[in-house]
């Protein structure tokens, strides 16, 4: 629901972008912008789902030899797998928890704010987790792992509100599809680095797991010399001063120049999916691939990943929301079936392994495509400025429970429905497409007032426009 200072300020500050709207493509400044809050948020969110696999044999030998040290007795074969599953999955307890009290940070110390203040987890994480190994305590894994999760919650909860909110309206979805590119690029560079070539060695798995810092130094050092929220400053802080500032690049603020340029050393930088990468290696060994080359075949998931939410950035101003999300969970539920009669016919022919090999490609593509992509800027233009931090907050928190649920309970649905596992992803996919056919409007180049009104019926219309009225007063973002 609108509120007030809703309908009074938003009109002013799409007015104000309003001579934006002829940019084709983010300039210099926009792009560094995407760059500097992205590589410290839904970056990391990706680059630590992936970097987890790599040394899973190498960890867990560390931790069979230090119980040995300490109990003098090889640790069972249960325990250890407790052990390891602790440390894969409490990274999703601490995202869920980053989620939770991301938008109530946002609030109270800023979008951009909370991101600089986010980086103290990932520096703590990688400090915890280098320091596991020389110091034999594999329970700092366990801690260390837990803080990069909180990190990925407030970052990918805070950083692409802040994107939605600095966008001009014309580049929304573009500069919001950001979030997707570097979610995948963090998925791709994980498993790039985790190669025996690079950082895959046994002896190099502190290393390994340290990394997490240096996307938090990247931004550290890039995102101070850029502006805070607009929307946040003026409806939320009230400060329309700043405001006016970020919007126009006065000479009253040092970081940018006339022309609205930053001024700055460096302008001279899911439910189903998260199965279906469960699966991948499975799919891989049945289609006869050797052991060795599965985590170069993982790359190229990755890539085509990465691939997918390039090209979605550039067709979502084009085409709209709509179509993109539509068509990717038409298609997804349409690999789905394909994939459930590959791996039902498995043992027809040799070459039938090579096609569920090919659907797990097509499902992620697909993925990338629409839903990927397209989700988390929905949020953003869905949403007013008052109830956007709750709805990023809600739709974080469900999505790490559903990571964890189906990192839970996916083994056993593979046991029950053993290759008709996917139909449950079949019904899902189905049904979102078309709740969204039904009642989400297309948000293509629409203020957030416009798209508000959609929503509403004749008489709240009415309503809404009684309410608005020139003696409004500021108000902040209730915590």
């Amino acid at each position: 629901k609108m509120t007030k200072r809703d309908t009074e300020y938003q009109p002013l500050l799409e007015g104000i972008t309003e001579t934006k709207q002829k940019i084709k493509c983010p300039n210099t400044s926009l792009l560094l912008a995407i760059c500097a809050a992205c590589i410290g948020g839904t970056f990391q969110y990706g680059y630590n789902i992936s970097i987890i696999n790599s040394p899973t044999k190498s960890v867990q030998n560390f931790i069979n030899q230090t119980w040995l040290e300490r109990y003098e007795e090889n640790i069972s074969e249960q325990y250890l797998t407790l052990l390891w599953s602790s440390i894969v999955s409490i990274f999703t307890i601490g995202g869920f928890i980053g989620a939770t009290i991301g938008g109530t940070l946002a609030i109270k110390f800023g979008r951009k704010g909370t991101l600089m203040m986010n980086n103290a987890f990932a520096l703590l994480a990688a400090l915890l987790m280098g320091l596991s190994y020389p110091t034999g305590l594999f329970e700092l894994l366990i801690i260390g792992r837990f803080f990069t999760g909180v990190n990925a919650g407030i970052g990918i909860c805070v950083q692409p509100l802040y994107l939605g909110e600095i966008a001009p309206r014309a580049l929304r979805g573009a500069m919001a599809m950001g979030t997707s590119i570097f979610i995948t690029g963090g998925i791709l560079t994980g498993q790039v680095i985790g190669l025996n070539e690079l950082l895959g060695k046994e002896e190099y798995w502190p290393i390994l797991l340290s990394t997490t810092c240096i996307p938090a130094f990247l931004q550290l050092l890039i995102l101070p010399w850029f502006p805070e929220s607009p929307r946040y400053l003026l409806i939320d802080r009230g400060d329309d001063v700043g405001c006016g500032t970020v919007l126009h690049g006065t000479q009253n603020d040092s970081t940018w120049n006339q022309k609205g340029q930053p001024k700055n050393p460096f302008e001279s930088l899911f439910l189903s999916e998260c199965t279906i990468y469960f699966y991948t290696d499975y799919v891989f060994e049945e289609a006869g691939i050797p052991e060795v080359n599965i985590p170069y075949v993982t790359v190229g998931t990755g890539a085509c990943e990465c691939l997918t939410a390039l090209t979605c950035g550039m067709l979502i101003e084009s085409l709209g929301r709509k179509v993109l999300i539509i068509g990717g969970y038409t298609l997804m539920a349409f690999w789905c079936i394909c994939f459930t009669l590959t791996l039902t016919f498995q043992g027809a022919g040799p070459w039938i392994p090579y096609l569920s090999m090919g659907c797990v490609f097509a499902f992620i593509l697909s993925f990338g495509m629409g839903p990927g992509g397209v989700t988390n800027i929905l949020i953003t233009e869905l949403f007013t400025q008052t109830t956007r931090p709750a709805a990023y907050m809600i739709g974080g928190s469900v999505n790490w429970l559903s990571f964890f649920f189906i990192g839970m309970a996916f083994p056993f649905i593979v046991t029950k429905l053993q290759q008709y596992c996917f139909l449950v992803f079949l019904v899902v996919c189905v049904l979102v497409a078309v709740y969204i056919f039904l009642v989400v409007p297309e948000t293509k180049n629409k203020t957030f007032l416009e798209i508000q009104t959609e929503f509403q019926s004749g008489e709240k219309r009415k309503a809404s426009k009684a309410d608005h009225s020139p003696s409004t007063t500021l108000l902040s973002t209730p915590l």
